[in-house]
C-alpha cells in the first residue's frame, strides 16, 4: 500500500456549512442596511429611539459577523495541516466569543433600564411603537433564515484512521446527516432571537404604558429582557465552551455505543477518549485488550455502523496467557 493512500485529510466541517455561510452574510446586509435607514432616519426627524435602536442592532451585526468570518475561515483552512483536527470547531469558538458578546448586551440593557427606572424620560409613543415594530419585522425575517429545521443532506466527510498492530488504512468520504448542534448557527440564532425579544417586549410595554399611564413598565421590560438574553447567552458559552474543552455532552450515547460494539468475547476497551471535533463529527482514540491476536482492522469494521465517528484510533495490546 502506498503512502499515497494512507493519506488523507481532517475535514470536519458541518453538513450545511456553505448554505448557512450564505444565510449568515445575506442576514448581515439586511441589518446593515436596516440599521443605516433607522440612524440616517433618525437623525433627520430627531427621533432619539429611531437612533438608539440602529445603534442597538450594529452590535448584533458585529456579533453576526463573528460567525460568518468562522464560516468562511473554517471552509478556507479546511485543509490547511497546521489545524491537526481540522477546522470544525472554528464555528464553536465563534459561538463562545458571540455568546460574550450576548451577555454584555443583556447586562447593557439591563444597567440602561435599571437607571430608566429611576430616572424616567419621556417617550414619544407611537414612534417608539414604529420602530419597535420594524425591528421586529426585521428580525422575524433573519429569524427564518437561520433557523436550521434539523439535520440536512450535505456532503460531510467521515474516515477512519487506525494504528497499532497490523494497522491498515481505509479512507472513504460518506454523504450522510450532519447530526449535532453548529454553535455558530445557533449563536448568530440567538442574537436576531434576542433583538426579537426585545421588540416585542417594547411594543408590549410601550402600548401598555400609554394605555395605563405606566411609564415604568418599559424600563421594567427592559430588566426582564436583559435577564433572559443573559440566560440564552449562559446556555450558548456552556454548550461551545464544552465542546472547546473536549467534554462530552451529558447524555452523550457515543462512548457507550462504542463499548457496546467492541467489549464482545474476551475483548476489553483499556482507555477510551470520544470528543467532537465538529458538528456531527466526533474522534475517538480506541485502546483494546484481547486475548486473541486481532488486527485493528477488525474492530475498524466494527465501528464503521457509527455515522457520528469520523476519526478512529484504534490500539491493540494482546494479553499473554496465563
Amino acid at each position: 500500500m502506498s503512502t499515497q493512500t494512507l493519506e488523507h485529510d481532517h475535514v470536519f466541517l458541518g453538513a450545511g456549512h456553505e448554505r448557512n455561510e450564505r444565510r449568515v452574510w445575506f442576514v448581515i446586509a439586511l441589518t446593515a442596511v436596516m440599521m443605516v435607514v433607522e440612524i440616517g432616519a433618525g437623525t433627520l426627524f430627531g427621533s432619539m429611539a429611531l437612533v438608539a435602536d440602529g445603534w442597538h442592532m450594529s452590535t448584533h451585526a458585529s456579533a453576526l459577523l463573528i460567525s460568518a468570518v468562522a464560516y468562511f475561515y473554517a471552509r478556507k483552512q479546511a485543509r490547511n495541516p497546521r489545524f491537526t483536527f481540522g477546522t470544525g470547531k472554528l464555528g464553536d469558538l465563534a459561538g463562545f466569543a458571540s455568546a460574550i458578546i450576548l451577555a454584555m448586551i443583556a447586562l447593557l440593557m439591563a444597567w440602561e433600564s435599571a437607571l430608566r427606572l429611576a430616572n424616567p424620560v419621556p417617550i414619544s409613543v407611537a414612534q417608539a411603537i414604529g420602530v419597535a415594530v420594524i425591528g421586529l419585522a426585521v428580525n422575524l425575517v433573519s429569524a427564518l433564515l437561520l433557523k436550521d429545521s434539523g439535520p440536512h443532506h450535505g456532503h460531510s466527510y467521515h474516515h477512519h484512521h487506525h494504528h497499532g498492530h497490523h494497522a491498515h488504512h481505509d479512507h472513504r468520504d460518506h454523504s450522510h446527516h450532519g447530526g449535532g448542534v453548529d454553535n455558530n448557527m445557533r449563536a448568530a440564532y440567538t442574537h436576531v432571537l434576542a433583538d426579537a425579544l426585545t421588540s416585542v417586549l417594547a411594543i408590549a410595554a410601550l402600548s401598555f404604558g400609554s394605555l395605563y399611564g405606566w411609564i415604568w413598565l418599559d424600563p421594567l421590560m427592559g430588566i426582564v429582557g436583559g435577564f433572559i438574553v443573559a440566560q440564552w447567552a449562559w446556555g450558548l458559552m456552556k454548550s461551545s465552551g464544552r465542546v472547546l474543552l473536549d467534554a462530552i455532552a451529558e447524555g452523550e450515547e457515543l462512548p457507550g455505543e462504542i463499548r457496546k460494539v467492541i467489549e464482545t468475547g474476551g475483548d476489553r476497551i483499556t482507555d477510551l477518549h470520544v470528543w467532537q471535533v465538529g458538528p456531527g463529527h466526533h474522534a475517538a482514540i480506541v485502546a483494546v485488550a484481547t486475548s486473541e491476536p486481532r488486527e485493528p482492522a477488525f474492530y475498524r469494521a466494527k465501528l464503521e455502523s457509527l455515522e457520528e465517528l469520523s476519526h478512529v484510533t484504534v490500539e491493540v495490546t494482546q494479553l499473554q496467557a496465563a
